[in-house]
C-alpha cells in the first residue's frame, strides 16, 4: 500500500511537457462573443485560414467565434487578423479587439495604458482600465462609419442608404446600412427575442446585393437611450455579440431618428456602451473576459 502510494504521488507531481508541434492558445471573451486568441510574439501557425475551422468548432476543437492573431506591427503596437470559423478573414472584430488588448497588456507585450492595434481596417486606439494589474474594459476608437454605399460596399446607385427597402425572399425590410472597416446591414424589428434570425440571418447575409457578403443587425428599440440587438454575423453565424454591429446600429440609430448618439445596447452576451461622438468618430466600450488556456496539437 505504502508503494502504491507512493507511486500515485510520483505520477501526480510529473509535468508534461508541451509536445513541440503544439500551439498555445487562450479562449477569450468581450460580451460572449469569444474567440482563440494565439500571441504569435512566441507562437507560429503556417495556415490560419486551415486552422480556424478546426479550432473553432464546439464539438470537435476549443469553440469559438473564430480565431484571432496577436502580431507584431511595424504601424502600431500590435497587429490584429481574425478569420472566421468558416476560414474566411474578416477585416474587424470590435468584442475581438479588446481582447487582444488585454493579452497584449497582461502577457507584458505592451505595458500601456493605452494601445494602437493595427486591423484590416487601419490602425484603431483603445483606452485600457486596469485594475490591480488586469485589464477590466477597454474603450475602443472605432473610427469614422462609412455611409456611402459602394464603399460599404453595396451595389445600387450612389449616396447613403438610410431606411432603404429591401426585398428579401419575397419580404421587404427596412434597413440602413454602413461599414465600420467591415460592412453591416442594420434593421429594425419589435420584438427581437422571437424574431427568426436564422431564417433572415444568412439570407440577408448572402443577398446579391452585397458583393462582398454583409453582417446582419436586427434592432428593437427600448427607448432613444436604450436598443436591444441580434446580430449575425458574416462567416460565423449568430454570436453573442458583435462590437462593429452594435457600433453599426449606433449610427444607424441616429441616422433614421430612432436612437440618440450615446446609446445602451443589450446582446445577448451582455451590454457595450456606444457614443457616435462629434468628431465623428464612434467609441464602444465594454468587457474583455480570459476563460482559460491549452495546448493545441496540430
Amino acid at each position: 500500500m505504502t508503494l502504491l502510494c507512493l507511486l500515485l504521488t510520483s505520477v501526480s507531481c510529473l509535468t508534461i511537457p508541451k509536445k513541440e508541434s503544439a500551439v498555445k492558445f487562450t479562449k477569450m471573451h468581450g460580451c460572449g462573443n469569444d474567440y482563440v486568441y494565439l500571441n504569435c510574439f512566441q507562437e507560429q501557425v503556417a495556415d490560419p485560414s486551415r486552422l480556424a475551422p478546426k479550432i473553432s468548432d464546439r464539438h470537435f476543437g476549443v469553440g469559438s467565434d473564430g480565431l484571432v492573431l496577436v502580431m507584431r506591427s511595424d504601424k502600431a503596437d500590435v497587429r490584429m487578423r481574425m478569420f472566421n470559423p468558416d476560414g474566411t478573414e474578416a477585416e474587424m472584430c470590435g468584442n475581438a479587439i479588446r481582447c487582444v488588448a488585454k493579452l497584449a497588456y497582461e502577457s507584458g507585450i505592451s505595458r500601456k495604458p493605452e494601445l494602437r492595434v493595427e486591423t484590416g481596417a487601419g490602425v484603431l486606439t483603445l483606452q485600457l482600465t486596469i485594475e490591480n494589474g488586469r485589464v477590466q474594459r477597454v474603450r475602443v476608437n472605432m473610427g469614422n462609419p462609412i455611409l456611402e454605399r459602394g464603399q460599404i460596399p453595396m451595389l445600387g446607385p450612389a449616396g447613403k442608404v438610410v431606411n432603404e427597402p429591401l426585398m428579401v425572399d419575397g419580404r421587404q425590410f427596412i434597413v440602413t446600412c454602413a461599414s465600420m472597416g467591415n460592412p453591416h446591414c442594420v434593421t429594425y424589428v419589435d420584438d427581437v427575442s422571437r424574431f427568426d434570425v436564422h431564417r433572415w440571418g444568412p439570407l440577408i447575409e448572402n443577398h446579391p446585393s452585397f458583393p462582398r457578403r454583409v453582417n446582419v443587425e436586427f434592432v428593437e428599440v427600448v427607448s432613444p437611450a436604450e436598443l436591444r440587438m441580434r446580430v449575425w454575423e458574416r462567416g460565423a453565424g449568430e454570436t453573442l455579440a458583435c462590437g462593429t454591429g452594435a457600433s453599426a446600429a449606433c449610427v444607424a440609430g441616429v441616422l433614421t431618428g430612432r436612437s440618440e448618439r450615446e446609446v445602451i445596447i443589450h446582446l445577448l452576451g451582455g451590454d457595450l456602451e456606444l457614443e457616435w461622438a462629434d468628431d465623428d468618430c464612434v467609441y464602444k466600450t465594454g468587457p474583455a473576459v480570459t476563460v482559460f488556456t491549452g495546448d493545441w496539437e496540430e
